[in-house]
């Protein structure tokens, strides 16, 4: 898959990386190692912040600038990264959906980086555009709902969105019979060293929670 960049994404985040992961997996329901070490995270991060200290951090402070400067609230659309910490520090747990997501969720909460995960399978094409999302353009977020995307970063296949920081799209969600994924991790505070330690990170889960050999980890870059 190759990931291609708008003039509309570069404008406002010229330093962006994307870390793009792409491997074969076995999913499955529930993986009780995978939610003791997502629990040991959650204690982690609970110690170490609150609500409103989150904010600072670096992956998170970068999103949520880049959402103002596109005209987006980001804390009406809060991005995922956020959302997801943000939920435990209120003292309540993650969802758990299945082993693959719950994966993506424990990478995000740890390095702080919003990351898409989409079934592969269920991607139209072999190129992936991240750009802005217009007024009324079709968008199904996963157990949102219809989404407005106005204004929000949105990766494009070639029949239309398919993922957000806020929330992926229905149409290329992960669901228990995927068997192959691709999981985009979006560094837009530029630091690449820690968008793909992230990357590296996600791939080692799936090495042992989802019978995958590791796959392929590339970093894509908004400006050359």
């Amino acid at each position: 898959m190759e990931i291609l960049f708008s003039s509309e994404i570069t404008a406002v985040c010229p330093q962006l990386c994307v870390a793009v992961l792409e491997a074969d997996v076995a999913n499955n329901a529930h993986d009780e190692s995978l939610w003791a070490e997502i629990y040991a995270e959650e204690k982690r991060l609970s110690e170490q912040f609150t609500p409103d200290t989150l904010k600072s951090r670096s992956g998170i402070e970068a999103t949520r600038k880049v959402y103002r400067l596109l005209g987006k609230d980001p804390s009406r659309y809060r991005p995922s990264n956020e959302a997801l910490v943000r939920r435990f520090l209120q003292g309540k747990h993650l969802y758990e959906i299945s082993t693959l997501v719950d994966c993506n969720n424990l990478a995000s909460m740890r390095w702080g980086y919003s990351i898409g995960g989409f079934d592969k399978d269920k991607i139209a094409g072999d190129t992936l555009e991240l750009g802005v999302g217009r007024a009324g353009e079709p968008y199904e977020g996963i157990g949102r709902g219809v989404l407005n995307i106005e204004f929000l970063p949105v990766y494009r296949d070639s029949i239309g969105g398919i993922g957000t920081p806020t929330s992926d799209n229905e149409r290329t969600k992960i669901a228990l019979g995927t068997t192959r994924v691709l999981f985009t991790i979006n560094g837009y505070d530029g630091n690449e060293h820690d968008t793909l330690a992230c990357g590296k990170d996600l791939q080692d889960m799936l090495t042992r929670y989802a019978e995958s050999d590791g796959g392929t980890l590339r970093l894509f870059k908004a400006t050359i």
